[in-house]
């Protein structure tokens, strides 16, 4: 059961912890910059996990091998959430409503996308879900 549950507690810290820090970035340090020290950072961070993790007798090479494009494109997908957020949060977004927008929107998409790219199922409880967010949306976004 732990095994279930600690991953989630991660998330769930980790994204107060982004939120926190994305929403405090000085508005006058450069986006790009600060994503790069955090990068740095990051990088450094996974790679000596990656160290602590790694089966005996295997390579760094042999690990290499068995990498394939979605590591690349996660690169590149997290430069644009952390810069979509950042620049959200410039914009004038409030930490408590950006996260939930983006959330609900994405959580709509991700049922399509579930559906369509990976032959998931789609129940009346999904499609009152997507019926409830949207609701919701409309809801907070009432001026």
């Amino acid at each position: 059961m732990w095994n279930y549950i600690w991953p989630i507690g991660l998330i769930v810290l980790s994204n107060i912890f982004y939120h926190i820090t994305t929403k405090t970035t000085p508005h006058e340090a450069n986006a790009f910059l600060s994503l790069t020290v955090t990068y740095l950072v990051g990088g450094v961070l996974s790679f000596l996990a990656y160290f602590m993790t790694v089966g005996k007798g295997s390579t760094l090479r042999q690990e290499l091998m068995n990498l394939n494009w979605s590591s690349f494109v996660l690169g590149i997908a997290i430069v644009g959430l952390e810069a979509g957020f950042l620049f959200a949060y410039r914009a004038g977004w409030k930490v408590s409503i950006a996260q939930l927008v983006a959330s609900s929107i994405l959580a709509i998409a991700l049922i399509f996308i579930g559906l369509f790219l990976f032959k998931e199922n789609i129940t009346l409880r999904h499609i009152i879900g997507i019926i409830v967010c949207l609701a919701g949306l409309a809801i907070i976004n009432l001026k």
